[in-house]
């Protein structure tokens, strides 16, 4: 399996406040310590190293002062990312299989887990995950290669039978029970947010600043839009339970049906900005195309922190 994902580009893990590329990770603690970013300046205090010392700075508040006034330097500390990958596995993402014409979301929520294990590892960060597939949280704390055999195994263990409510459960959980997870953390949630959860469950993530990443997997033809059809007898796949369902349309209830997913869709979207998220789109599976993807979301990122400073 870590063959699969060393296989993946793997994309910079861009932070929407801090400076990536960083000597042993991509993201910046916020907290004080060894580092090459300045974080700014402080009176010394008995015990600070010489070193810290800005000479310059001392000089001119020295001389401001007319008394010996000494100011070192504070950085904020390296640090190797967090992540965690949050993953829906509610019936819906169950869809569809991989021989059929459509999206495979188990294949895309697949090859997405590998690219963002492969960039966490690239930056030397630690990777952990989280679902909600059999009623209670399962989660894995961050920690280094292991990890993809681990979701691996996890994901052949666990069935696509979680609840409505399950991926608002696992945000919660996210927000209240990985301790581990400082500011600045990045948590990519894969779903394809056709029962989106509630926006109090982003603003408990958002609270801890971590950095949410909304991952959406919808397929282009039957839940981003829906096709010109009717009078038609269209076979549906109950997501609930997996049942088939035939389902006679007229042109007028695919039209409205089509409205209604459009609309979904882009309320979605809406939400995300007002809330200062910016997802991850996909609609392909394949795994250059997933690599793709993420690699622009990356450089929206990227562009987006240049020109906010």
């Amino acid at each position: 399996m870590l063959q699969d994902e060393a296989h993946h580009a793997p994309f910079p893990l861009v932070p929407r406040y801090r400076i990536a590329g960083l000597p042993f990770g991509t993201a910046r603690s916020t907290r004080r310590g060894r580092g090459s970013d300045l974080a700014g300046h402080r009176a010394y205090v008995r015990g600070d190293p010489i070193s810290t010392i800005d000479w310059r700075a001392s000089a001119k508040l020295s001389s401001a002062r007319a008394d010996d006034e000494f100011v070192v330097r504070e950085h904020f500390a390296d640090e190797a990312p967090q992540v965690v990958v949050v993953a829906d596995r509610r019936p819906s993402m169950s869809l569809y299989p991989d021989w059929s014409p459509w999206l495979s979301k188990p294949d895309a929520a697949r090859n997405a887990t590998r690219a963002i294990v492969a960039s966490a590892l690239a930056a030397r960060g630690a990777v952990g995950y989280l679902d909600v597939a059999d009623g209670a949280p399962f989660a894995l704390a961050p920690r280094g290669r292991s990890m993809l055999a681990l979701i691996d195994e996890r994901a052949g263990r666990a069935g696509f039978t979680a609840g409505p409510d399950a991926l608002a459960r696992a945000l919660d959980h996210l927000a209240r029970s990985f301790p581990s997870l400082g500011p600045g953390s990045f948590a990519f949630v894969l779903s394809d947010f056709l029962e989106p959860p509630p926006t109090a469950s982003w603003l408990r993530g958002l609270a801890r600043r971590l950095e949410l990443v909304p991952v959406v997997i919808q397929d282009p033809t039957w839940e981003q839009t829906f096709p010109w059809a009717g009078p038609v007898v269209v076979p549906f796949l109950d997501p609930r339970d997996g049942a088939l369902l035939e389902v006679r349309l007229r042109r007028a209830e695919a039209r409205a049906e089509r409205e209604r997913r459009e609309r979904a869709r882009a309320e979605l979207l809406r939400t995300f900005a007002a809330l200062g998220l910016d997802p991850v789109l996909l609609d392909r599976s394949e795994r250059a195309e997933v690599d793709r993807a993420f690699l622009e979301w990356a450089e929206r990122r990227r562009r987006a922190l240049w020109q906010r400073r």
